[in-house]
């Protein structure tokens, strides 16, 4: 019976180079469960648990390793990725009006509806909850099925120690190898995650006619405690953070050598749409240039014109392309204008103002109205792309429909 064999190779330890006769290099090689690297392990405080030869954990493990490493070699800077359960992504208008996919944690995997945010970086689930949203309750459909993350539970979770690279808090840490703790603040009031940073394996697949599992393992957020927006209306079961920092997870694919760094959404007028990672999209389509800050990049870019109807508006800005953020904030004088010149072109009778609506600019219509009416609007980027603003407007059910332009003053968002 032939037994798997893994090699561990570590180039800054034991690992020990011998010329011989100016020509030939020995060097040692250990089994990755051996003693010399359980020594090794032990001495950095990377040992957690070590698995008793010949027992079933420990050929579980091995078998693991070699679906994992046959992913990589599946894998690579050509093939795009998309989640297990495929690179489907629905919006929920009573959770934030976000998007939202599925995604598959740990071993065996365990499934979480996470909001994507292209706003920030860190993916987390709420795990070992001190302070979480509710997993099941009104606010959400009867077909939702929302998980805690255990990391107990999972045969592949590591923890995440203040030496990590990835551990941005280590003036809390109380040791080096403690855990990872962290902390993240959001826009929306008192919103906020806090807990330690974990490592295991989220669950993917390749996206071409002989489709493969691909298991990466990401590091991202044991939520414990969570507040504001988070605990009713808002990503109830986690966020996926889309960044460009490198603990991101498309960051984190990329250095694993799984994927390009990249990664493309599309959300149809339905709500429905698609993720997928190391999209490098199509010769032809539109581009525009990130305005990057080194110190915290952000996709930000750049608008230099807009139309409204026959209408075009001069006077750049910058703005954040932000999933996780429900409509299009601007601040004046460009709001001003737009909902001036909006205003100006819409045939329909404005509401009158309703507190229980945010938007300033309402319309009243009829039933049989032909939304297709309103202006059309698109915006001009920096180096000449042409983009345009789909729908840019809400319909709001009253006893007279009411329909709402998206934009909202920064005082007070596209749509």
């Amino acid at each position: 019976m032939l037994k798997t064999v893994i090699f561990f190779f570590i180039l800054n330890w034991v690992l020990t180079f011998k010329l011989i006769n100016g020509r030939i290099f020995t060097f040692e090689m250990h089994h990755r469960f051996s003693e010399p690297v359980k020594n090794w392990s032990n001495s950095t405080g990377k040992l957690s648990h070590w698995p008793l030869k010949d027992s079933f954990e420990y050929y579980a493990v091995l078998a693991h390793r070699d679906r994992l490493l046959r992913g990589r070699k599946l894998s690579g800077a050509n093939t795009t990725l998309s989640f297990a359960d495929g690179n489907f992504t629905f919006q929920i208008n009573s959770l934030g009006f976000l998007h939202y996919t599925t995604v598959q944690l740990g071993t065996p995997g365990v499934k979480f509806m996470v909001a994507l945010d292209t706003g920030s970086d860190l993916f987390w689930v709420p795990c070992d909850c001190t302070k979480c949203a509710p997993t099941e309750g009104t606010v959400y459909a009867s077909d939702f099925e929302l998980s805690i993350y255990d990391p107990k539970g999972s045969s592949t979770s590591k923890k995440v120690t203040c030496s990590s690279s990835l551990c941005a808090q280590r003036n809390q840490c109380l040791g080096t190898f403690s855990n990872c703790p962290y902390m993240v603040s959001y826009m929306s009031a008192q919103t906020s995650t806090s807990g330690i940073l974990v490592e295991d394996v989220l669950h993917l697949t390749t996206e071409d006619g002989h489709p493969d599992s691909v298991e990466a393992y990401v590091t991202f957020g044991c939520g414990q405690v969570q507040s504001g927006s988070f605990l009713d209306v808002a990503a109830p079961n986690g966020l996926f953070g889309l960044g460009m920092e490198k603990i991101a997870v498309p960051s984190i694919l990329s250095q694993e050598g799984l994927t390009a760094d990249s990664f493309s959404m599309c959300f149809g007028d339905d709500g429905t749409g698609r993720i997928s990672f190391g999209d490098k999209g199509s010769p032809d389509q539109e581009e525009t240039p990130f305005n990057l800050n080194p110190s915290h990049p952000t996709y930000n870019v750049t608008v230099t014109q807009i139309r409204v109807g026959t209408t075009l508006i001069d006077g750049g800005f910058t703005a954040l392309f932000d999933s996780g953020t429900s409509f299009t904030y601007l601040v004046d004088p460009t709001y001003s204008n737009l909902a001036v010149n909006f205003h100006s072109q819409t045939r329909d009778s404005r509401h009158p103002p309703d507190s229980r609506i945010p938007f300033e600019y309402c319309y009243d219509m009829s039933p049989d109205a032909n939304a297709s009416l309103i202006p059309s609007m698109s915006l001009t980027m920096k180096g000449g792309s042409h983009f345009p603003v789909y729908d840019p407007i809400i319909v709001i059910s009253t006893q007279v429909a009411a329909c709402s332009l998206s934009f909202l003053s920064f005082s007070f968002l596209l749509h």
